[in-house]
């Protein structure tokens, strides 16, 4: 069985929402998920090691990744620097208000991230509903490839933001990245 960490940040509860979409289509594929908030990263960095993919979730702020995630970010320099995290599996997802508002740039900075750490990166793996008959609520309607886009509207919560179709997207990501992981565990054996 193929281990699954999802390390996130959310400032108002959107990106939690992904980030638990994300886990959820993890465990809908079979592997040990853990849930892990950058608050509570310090208490898990054994976890981290252990893990055989890992992804990474934050919200988009002013064209990157927010602070706290940044902070993780900076915190890793011990597993960067002994290279604990390498050739485990990475992924990413982020949530803006704005359609657009520069999430390509917070999954470049993952997958640059990752990169730094000598890790694996796992696309999104769908093609992007972007024809006539798209909807709101289709998988991958940001056109992402790169990793899971969601939009929540800034005058709405958690409770009704991202939508249902992000988050089926983000769901897809967890899913193809602990099926990828089971099929890399297995080749070890």
């Amino acid at each position: 069985m193929a281990t699954v960490v999802v390390v996130y940040h959310s400032g108002y509860g959107h990106t939690g929402k992904q980030a638990q979409a994300v886990y959820d289509g993890a465990k809908s594929a079979g592997a040990s998920v853990q849930l892990i908030a950058v608050a509570e990263v310090d208490k898990h960095w054994d976890d981290l090691a252990q893990a055989d993919a890992i992804i990474f979730g934050a919200p988009t702020y002013m064209g990157s990744v927010s602070a706290e995630f940044k902070k993780f970010m900076e915190a890793s320099s011990k597993p960067w620097y002994t290279q604990v995290w390498k050739d485990k599996l990475a992924a990413g997802f982020t949530n803006s208000a704005s359609l657009n508002g520069d999430k390509l740039s917070s999954l470049v900075e993952f997958a640059i991230f990752a990169a730094q750490h000598s890790m694996i990166w796992v696309s999104l793996g769908l093609l992007p509903a972007n024809n006539s008959k798209s909807q709101r609520n289709d998988l991958n309607r940001m056109g992402s490839y790169l990793g899971a886009m969601a939009q929540s509207d800034s005058d709405v919560g958690a409770e009704v933001a991202p939508p249902p179709g992000d988050l089926e997207t983000a769901k897809h990501l967890g899913k193809r990245v602990a099926e990828i992981a089971a099929r890399f565990t297995a080749g070890r054996r």
